[in-house]
């Protein structure tokens, strides 16, 4: 998993509350278990019309939202089913950070497993980096989780709280795999004391 410090990048604004997960990736894309490939089906249903053409209207298919890294959201993110596919297909779109007055509970773990940074505002703060993000791609937002702080370019600054364990599995790269890797030396050695005192087993 890829380290997550500091991004600075262009915010998409979506403004819609209760985006559930079948709204971020549709049911039908749910056959592969691969990571890869998910990103042009993200948010299928409202990028793309019936005959697989882009609507225009759509945030993301707007030419200064197509490389956007950072989505601004409303309340209830990531509602619905727990399918971790959602935040597999915003990562492959190129999302690592959705900033959101609530997510839900299960897809904001699943992010942080999947090393995208999900940011818990007031609703205030999400209107103000919703107005900024409408400016287009020139109004960039940099997110430093180190000092856990959103700022705009014309010096807005908001500050935001992560849990510790999740900031620091974030900043080091480390999914569930790494967290197991990093006790590798501890393991071992339990496994060769138990082979030791208990060859039996």
């Amino acid at each position: 998993m890829d380290t997550f410090t500091k991004l600075t990048g262009t915010a998409a604004p979506l403004d819609l509350i209760n985006i559930d997960t079948d709204m971020i990736i549709p049911k039908q894309f749910l056959k592969t278990i691969k990571r890869s490939g998910l990103g042009k089906n993200l948010f299928d249903e409202m990028r793309y019309d019936q005959n697989g053409e882009e609507l225009p209207g759509f945030i993301l298919n707007q030419p200064a939202y197509r490389s956007a890294e950072i989505l601004i959201a409303g309340d209830n993110f990531g509602c619905g089913s727990s399918r971790e596919h959602a935040p597999w297909a915003l990562l492959d779109f190129g999302i690592r950070c959705v900033i959101a007055p609530s997510f839900a509970d299960i897809f904001y773990s699943n992010c942080f497993k999947n090393g995208i940074l999900p940011i818990v505002l007031p609703q205030d703060q999400v209107d103000a980096l919703m107005e900024d993000a409408r400016k287009g791609s020139n109004a960039r937002i940099t997110v430093d989780l180190e000092s856990q702080t959103v700022s705009t370019v014309d010096g807005q600054s908001f500050s935001f709280e992560v849990d510790a364990f999740k900031r620091h599995c974030l900043m080091n790269g480390l999914d569930d795999i790494g967290l197991s890797l990093e006790k590798v030396a501890s393991i071992d050695a339990f496994e060769q004391q138990a082979t030791t005192s208990r060859p039996w087993v």
